[in-house]
């Protein structure tokens, strides 16, 4: 027997929303191992931008996301399996690990796969320049990190430095930047010293400085945990009392809880929480959903990440596919974020964004502004 539908069966299917597909987004990420500190409080704010998106009927109201997760143990040839096996799960937007060098490792099976990948908070200039078109980061650069910092530096007067800087990592190469830009500034450059990442002892560097006819001003170091809190105590206590100005590695609560060692040390990240503005409405966020207090700033780097995969679904009306996602992403201009406003458009894939000087007193933030660096004062970005 065969069954017709009424008109007012038609009219109703007709007048139904059409689901859209489900935003499947890959999370290749360290939640355990050296880059767990940054990667893990980055995935926090992921969930609650993902949580708070889909609460509301996903994406636009109708595109869902679905993370699929897998932890990289801070491997680089384990973040090149995990990608793989995301991809072959059919995700359409890929995160890796807060480092350029794993994150690298992923470029063959994002470039062939033709997949956007976002670092979670890798900063080296060079990431999506060695990464290809589909790759991103999601950080201030290096570069414009240590153009912000050498100008407060010299700003102070500081006339003088000394760099501590790992070839281990492009990451922890960024004193080099700093460097080019002080001397550009008109300041001297009286040594440097190399470490390698996860070194104990630095009692060796620190003496050396501690030796030198004359002290340096400013001591600028991109070391972090455990590192960073090495070098720090060797410093001081060989006499050292230079300035400290460190970066975003060091946005963590171990940085505040150093004593007086880590008094007035001075650091780069991505935004400062202040009466009434997005990250502080994030801390707020984050404290409901999670019970706890929001101890650093790369649990917004997480939300961001999310509000900008979201604002190029938008863009493409609802698709997941990957390739429209990519090319909304490379033209997003003026999204607001937790930590500040996010640009890609007109850039290689680093985004412009804003960099924070933040001063630790008494255990403490101290906010020291946001400044904009000179354009012509950031370095080129530096092959290693």
């Amino acid at each position: 027997m065969k069954r017709f539908l009424t008109l007012t069966a038609i009219g109703a299917l007709l007048a139904a929303p059409v689901m859209a597909d489900t935003l499947r987004v890959g999370l290749a990420t360290a939640q355990t191992g050296g880059l767990a500190t940054y990667d893990s409080p980055v995935i926090d704010g992921v969930h609650i931008a993902v949580n708070e998106i889909n609460a509301a009927g996903g994406i636009g109201g109708t595109t869902m996301i679905e993370l699929i997760e897998k932890d990289v143990r801070s491997d680089a040839a384990q973040t090149s399996i995990a990608a793989q096996e995301l991809v072959d799960a059919g995700v359409s937007v890929l995160v890796l690990p807060c480092d350029a060098d794993p994150s690298l490792a992923a470029i063959g099976i994002v470039s062939s796969a033709q997949i956007p990948a976002i670092s979670t908070c890798a900063s080296s200039p060079t990431l999506p320049m060695i990464g290809g078109d589909y790759m991103f980061a999601n950080f201030p650069g290096d570069n414009v990190q240590a153009t912000v910092s050498a100008a407060w530096a010299r700003e102070q007067g500081h006339d003088s430095t000394y760099i501590i800087y790992s070839p281990d990592s492009q990451y922890t190469t960024m004193p080099l930047y700093f460097a080019e830009v002080f001397e550009k500034s008109g300041g001297t450059v009286l040594g440097q010293d190399t470490h390698s990442i996860g070194q104990q002892d630095f009692s060796a560097i620190a003496t050396r400085i501690a030796s030198l006819e004359d002290q340096p001003d400013v001591i600028m170091t991109s070391a972090y945990e455990p590192d960073f809190p090495s070098m720090l105590k060797a410093l001081r206590a060989a006499g050292v009392t230079s300035q400290i100005i460190g970066s975003d590695g060091i946005d963590s609560p171990t940085t505040f809880s150093l004593g007086d060692a880590g008094e007035g040390v001075v650091f780069t990240t991505a935004g400062h929480a202040l009466d009434g503005n997005p990250l502080a409405d994030f801390n707020t966020k984050f404290e409901a959903a999670t019970g706890n207090k929001s101890e650093t700033v790369f649990n917004a780097v997480g939300y961001d990440l999310i509000k900008v995969v979201e604002a190029a679904v938008l863009v493409t009306e609802g698709s997941t596919d990957p390739q429209k996602i990519r090319d909304a992403i490379a033209n997003l201009e003026g999204i607001q974020g937790a930590t500040s406003t996010i640009t890609y458009k007109g850039t290689n894939g680093m985004p412009v964004r804003q960099v924070a000087l933040i001063q630790v007193k008494g255990g403490e933030r101290e906010y020291l502004g946001s400044p904009s660096p000179d354009a012509a004062m950031i370095p080129a970005p530096r092959m290693q």
